[in-house]
């Protein structure tokens, strides 16, 4: 670190040593107390400002006149950006063990597991955020897809021009299902529905020409009229009238990171706010979009906890 001082000047090194001070406290204190927690946090207390500490718990209930497969509980996990202090290793094992405590049918993990290159802190490698999440077990399974961050801040990636990717290999290595532009048929309850999953909308920063998201090819194989659940990382996707799954599941957004009484003004999205938080209905579809889990930019959450979720879905009583 100190070396930087002979090109960056003083204001830098100043900074620098700030966060690295700053980490070095924060750390001590998460893994002082982490071991010792035992149940989600109160949203009600982590609301205002939040830079560390362990999830809450926002639960949906979304029932579907279209969807004719069994009922589901599904848990979702977004946007964990694995950088230490703010997200640990050790913390995010110890949310595995809580989400495994919901009893979901199924276990969703919507992309973003690395941390912008930016974030201060000690950033994880894609190997060791699996074997921290080693532990997440499912009776359906746990299915993961990528988000835009995981292609934008892997090293690999970028030597490769977007070709390879460490958290592919980390994916597959694992006990995961890795849906990248492809789907999954499962029985459960004597009835069979699809989950599909969508590469990220946006993996190269400033190279639109770089695309990998590839819908025809992620439901093929999915019979027409077949009951599905989509989950893409970019909620962007919902804008594009798919009607070929009753549910879209996704995060990115972190809801703006900053919730002011309802005004989100920093939103990844080219919708603006449209799709930054919460459940959305348009005729047939619907789609949860997550708050997720980490922190991009600045390690600062502000009215926008991290949460876990937990989705109840269904058909419509008639």
């Amino acid at each position: 670190m100190t070396h930087l001082s002979q090109t960056t000047g003083s204001v830098r090194v100043h900074r620098i040593e700030y966060w690295v001070n700053m980490n070095k406290s924060i750390g001590k204190l998460l893994d002082k107390n982490v071991g010792h927690r035992r149940a989600f946090a109160s949203p009600g207390l982590r609301r205002i400002v939040t830079m560390a500490g362990p999830p809450h718990l926002k639960s949906y209930h979304v029932m579907s006149d279209t969807w004719n497969g069994p009922k589901l509980s599904i848990a979702v996990m977004a946007d964990l950006h694995v950088v230490a202090p703010w997200t640990s290793l050790t913390a995010l094992s110890r949310t595995a063990e809580l989400v495994n405590t919901l009893n979901a049918d199924i276990i969703v993990l919507a992309g973003d597991y690395l941390a912008e290159a930016k974030l201060p802190g000690n950033r994880a490698t894609a190997t060791q955020i699996f074997d921290a999440l080693s532990a997440l077990d499912a009776p359906l399974g746990v299915f993961a897809v990528l988000g835009n961050h995981d292609w934008a801040d892997c090293e690999k990636a970028k030597k490769s021009n977007y070709t390879e990717n460490s958290v592919v290999d980390a994916l597959q290595k694992s006990s995961f299902h890795l849906l990248q532009n492809s789907n999954q048929m499962i029985e459960h309850m004597g009835a069979n529905f699809w989950i599909v999953g969508l590469d990220s909308q946006h993996p190269a920063p400033g190279r639109p020409q770089i695309v990998h998201h590839d819908p025809d090819r992620a439901y093929e194989g999915v019979p027409d009229g077949a009951d599905s659940i989509l989950v893409a990382h970019e909620p962007d996707y919902f804008a594009a009238q798919d009607h070929r799954s009753a549910l879209q599941i996704s995060g990115h957004t972190h809801g703006g990171q900053a919730n002011l009484f309802g005004w989100r003004p920093i939103v990844p999205s080219r919708f603006g706010a449209r799709y930054a938080y919460g459940h959305f209905v348009d005729e047939n579809r619907q789609m949860i979009v997550s708050g997720g889990m980490g922190y991009s930019g600045v390690p600062m959450r502000i009215g926008q906890p991290p949460e876990v979720n937990l989705i109840n879905f269904g058909r419509l009583s008639t």
